[in-house]
């Protein structure tokens, strides 16, 4: 019979996974409760750092409809559920990893589909959304109604539009011999603008 303690645990790490943005998988060896403590003070008040045994994260897992963890749920396991941004969170685990070897990313989980560390890791690298967002607002001038509908996106997103902005308007300035007049500025930009909304839509899910 399954006792009504382990019952709760994982129904409530359950909710966890439904209720978060993102989720990195780690595992722990040897840190204290005061390096732990540091740990979750450093990941802000938008994440949830919890250690869980294995076989209930699984459970909770399979109940919430998260697969692609399997792998991942070995050794001792503390899970940062992220209802914040994204990026913010995956660098506080890289940096506080980085001075504390017994932390280790194992994975995570976003956009409905497992993260390998290497993605996560990735994640980590971006710019902060304000600054992806400044970018992208300055970038898209001309054409503010649609720029505006970004400041809601997380920063994975605004990243790739970022890019795939950028890489379009570089291959249009270099073509140019001379500057383009003002209203043609303003059809340049309109066009780089749906150039970057076709390319975000035909990116992966999360390509962190």
């Amino acid at each position: 019979m399954v006792r009504p303690d382990k019952v709760t645990a994982v129904a409530e790490i359950a909710e966890k996974f439904r209720s978060s943005s993102a989720s990195v998988v780690t595992e722990y060896r040897g840190l204290s409760m005061a390096r732990l403590t540091t740990l979750r003070r450093s990941l802000g008040e938008g994440t949830t750092y919890r250690v869980a045994k294995n076989t209930l994260v699984q459970r909770a897992a399979e109940d919430a409809g998260v697969e692609g963890l399997e792998q991942m749920l070995v050794g001792p396991t503390a899970i940062a559920f992220i209802t914040g941004e994204p990026v913010d969170a995956a660098k506080a685990i890289r940096d506080f990893a980085k001075t504390n070897p017994g932390l280790v990313i194992k994975g995570g989980f976003m956009d409905g589909r497992a993260l390998t560390v290497t993605e996560v890791n990735q994640l980590a690298e971006l710019e902060s959304r304000e600054v992806l967002l400044a970018k992208l607002a300055g970038a898209m001038k001309a054409n503010l109604s649609k720029a505006a509908g970004l400041f809601a996106a997380p920063a994975s997103q605004v990243a790739r539009l970022a890019q795939a902005l950028a890489d379009k308007r570089a291959e249009e300035e270099g073509g140019a011999d001379v500057a383009a007049a003002p209203a043609e500025d303003a059809a340049e930009a309109t066009e780089a603008t749906e150039a970057t909304e076709a390319a975000a839509d035909d990116a992966p899910a999360s390509d962190s």
